[in-house]
């Protein structure tokens, strides 16, 4: 049985580039300068390209890039990408996640200890199965949440490929 990657909420990817890591980190600096339709930051080695907030809405994701140097050719660089939320929606989401598995835990306990004590616990079985309910409207609202910024995603992955083209003719001529 394979798994598919259709789970993932976050993607990542990672390619080689033919130019030093420097170059490629400027690169996004000027673009950033030269352009409003995405936000360009830089810090160190990585790069935040987000969505303006005119365009932003809830589910809107960013495109997180690492560039490090190749460590057996230097003229090489390695990018590493994710997708993501903003991070204060990941946050939430990930606390919201936390709080859900501590009460499922906290109240499969008191179901346990009511049940060995021969107590009633209706009201404690209720909410642990409720807990379940909603971890996976927590899990689903995220895939919506996906999907909804599906396009923006896109628009983000053609920026920076369209980036490093423009570098490679660049680098041809």
């Amino acid at each position: 049985m394979e798994l598919s990657n259709d789970i993932v909420l976050r993607p990542r990817f990672k390619f080689n580039v033919n130019d030093k890591r420097e170059n490629l980190l400027v690169l996004f600096e000027n673009k950033s300068k030269a352009q409003s339709d995405f936000i360009v930051l830089r810090v160190d080695d990585h790069i935040f390209i987000k969505i303006p907030k005119e365009k932003q809405h809830f589910w809107s994701p960013q495109l997180h890039l690492e560039i490090n140097d190749d460590y057996d050719k230097k003229d090489i660089s390695k990018i590493y990408g994710l997708f993501g939320p903003n991070p204060t929606v990941w946050t939430m989401f990930m606390f919201m996640h936390f709080a859900v598995a501590g009460l499922f835990i906290g109240f499969s306990i008191w179901v346990y200890v009511n049940w060995s004590l021969g107590n009633d616990y209706a009201i404690q079985l209720f909410v642990t199965l409720l807990m379940i309910v909603i971890w996976f409207g927590l899990y689903f609202s995220g895939r919506l949440g996906k999907k909804a910024g599906m396009e923006q995603m896109h628009q983000l992955h053609h920026f920076m490929r369209d980036t490093l083209r423009d570098q490679e003719i660049q680098s041809m001529s």
